[in-house]
């Protein structure tokens, strides 16, 4: 159970991320832009909040409060929020604004990634639900903006995004 833990923890954002790049792949082209903008618009957005939020509110690391050994090598930092909790949620809301199954089952990946940094001793609860809290606000903003922008304005100065229209 261990490993599955340690693989889990340390793994699963790399395969949210490469869910999200995939279904980038799948939709037209004129959604593209709008899609792609919104990913990196989130991940600005959960780096500022995660700072903000590690500022106001201090948690030391489970390992560190009950001197145990975690099942994963980290830095002894503030755990709070969880970093990858919250990129690996605001990437799922991102593509569940354009793939909602596909979001969804990213949207549970992130919650077991958080569950399974819990189980491996680096994250507390509060910390794990902070981040998932930001990462869903980041992607929630991120879409709103992407799709707030006026993109044929956009497409018309932009040779290469032309048909990025959003839909």
């Amino acid at each position: 159970m261990d490993t599955l833990i340690r693989l889990t923890a340390t793994y699963a954002l790399y395969a949210v991320a490469l869910v999200a790049a995939v279904s980038w792949l799948r939709p037209p082209r004129q959604t593209k832009a709008p899609y792609a903008v919104a990913a990196v618009l989130a991940a600005g957005l959960v780096g500022v909040l995660v700072k903000v939020a590690g500022t106001a509110w201090t948690d030391p690391r489970p390992f560190v409060v009950d001197h145990t050994t975690p099942l994963i090598a980290h830095s002894v930092d503030n755990g709070f929020p969880s970093d990858h909790t919250a990129l690996a949620a605001a990437i799922a809301l991102v593509v569940l604004a354009w793939h909602r199954r596909t979001g969804v089952l990213l949207l549970v990946l992130a919650a077991v990634l958080g569950a399974s940094r819990v189980l491996a001793g680096v994250h507390h609860v509060p910390d794990v639900a902070a981040g998932y809290a930001v990462g869903v606000l980041a992607g929630g903003v991120a879409v709103l903006v992407s799709r707030a922008l006026p993109w044929p304005r956009i497409e018309a100065r932009v040779p290469l995004l032309r048909g990025a229209r959003a839909t």
